[in-house]
Protein backbone atom coordinates (compact mmCIF):
# COMPACT_ATOMS: atom_id res chain seq x y z
CA UNK A 1 0.00 0.00 0.00
CA UNK A 2 1.32 3.42 -0.90
CA UNK A 3 1.78 6.08 1.75
CA UNK A 4 1.82 9.86 1.48
CA UNK A 5 2.33 12.69 3.93
CA UNK A 6 -0.78 14.47 5.21
CA UNK A 7 0.37 17.78 3.74
CA UNK A 8 0.81 16.26 0.29
CA UNK A 9 -2.64 14.63 0.54
CA UNK A 10 -4.13 18.03 1.40
CA UNK A 11 -2.30 19.88 -1.37
CA UNK A 12 -2.98 17.20 -3.99
CA UNK A 13 -6.47 16.11 -2.97
CA UNK A 14 -7.68 15.45 -6.51
CA UNK A 15 -4.64 13.30 -7.27
CA UNK A 16 -5.21 11.41 -4.02
CA UNK A 17 -8.81 10.69 -5.03
CA UNK A 18 -7.59 9.32 -8.37
CA UNK A 19 -5.04 7.10 -6.61
CA UNK A 20 -7.52 5.57 -4.18
CA UNK A 21 -9.68 4.46 -7.09
CA UNK A 22 -6.86 2.02 -7.91
CA UNK A 23 -5.58 1.12 -4.43
CA UNK A 24 -5.93 2.14 -0.77
CA UNK A 25 -3.60 4.89 0.40
CA UNK A 26 -2.09 5.41 3.85
CA UNK A 27 -1.82 8.99 5.04
CA UNK A 28 1.05 9.71 7.40
CA UNK A 29 1.64 12.57 9.80
CA UNK A 30 5.15 12.97 11.18
CA UNK A 31 6.04 9.58 9.67
CA UNK A 32 3.23 7.74 11.48
CA UNK A 33 0.20 6.23 9.73
CA UNK A 34 -2.92 8.10 10.80
CA UNK A 35 -5.51 7.14 8.18
CA UNK A 36 -6.26 4.87 5.27
CA UNK A 37 -8.29 6.18 2.34
CA UNK A 38 -9.96 3.80 -0.09
CA UNK A 39 -12.55 3.97 -2.81
CA UNK A 40 -16.22 3.69 -1.89
CA UNK A 41 -16.39 0.50 -3.98
CA UNK A 42 -13.47 -1.08 -2.07
CA UNK A 43 -15.08 -0.08 1.24
CA UNK A 44 -18.42 -1.65 0.28
CA UNK A 45 -16.61 -4.83 -0.82
CA UNK A 46 -14.77 -4.97 2.52
CA UNK A 47 -18.04 -4.57 4.43
CA UNK A 48 -19.65 -7.34 2.35
CA UNK A 49 -16.73 -9.69 3.00
CA UNK A 50 -16.93 -9.02 6.75
CA UNK A 51 -20.67 -9.70 6.73
CA UNK A 52 -20.16 -12.97 4.86
CA UNK A 53 -17.50 -14.03 7.38
CA UNK A 54 -19.83 -13.27 10.30
CA UNK A 55 -22.67 -15.19 8.67
CA UNK A 56 -20.39 -18.19 8.08
CA UNK A 57 -19.33 -18.08 11.74
CA UNK A 58 -22.96 -17.98 12.87
CA UNK A 59 -23.92 -20.85 10.58
CA UNK A 60 -21.09 -22.91 12.02
CA UNK A 61 -22.29 -22.21 15.54
CA UNK A 62 -25.82 -23.23 14.63
CA UNK A 63 -24.56 -26.41 12.97
CA UNK A 64 -22.76 -27.30 16.23
CA UNK A 65 -25.93 -26.65 18.26
CA UNK A 66 -24.52 -23.51 19.84
CA UNK A 67 -27.44 -21.33 18.82
CA UNK A 68 -29.98 -19.59 21.02
CA UNK A 69 -33.62 -18.92 20.21
CA UNK A 70 -34.76 -15.33 19.92
CA UNK A 71 -36.97 -15.34 23.02
CA UNK A 72 -34.13 -16.55 25.25
CA UNK A 73 -31.75 -14.04 23.73
CA UNK A 74 -34.04 -11.06 24.30
CA UNK A 75 -34.86 -12.16 27.85
CA UNK A 76 -31.14 -12.39 28.58
CA UNK A 77 -30.36 -8.88 27.32
CA UNK A 78 -33.45 -7.16 28.75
Amino acid sequence: MKAIAAGKAKNNFGEMLDTVQREPLTIEKHGRAVAVVMSAQAYQQMKLERLRAKLALGEGQLDRGEGEDGESFFCRIA
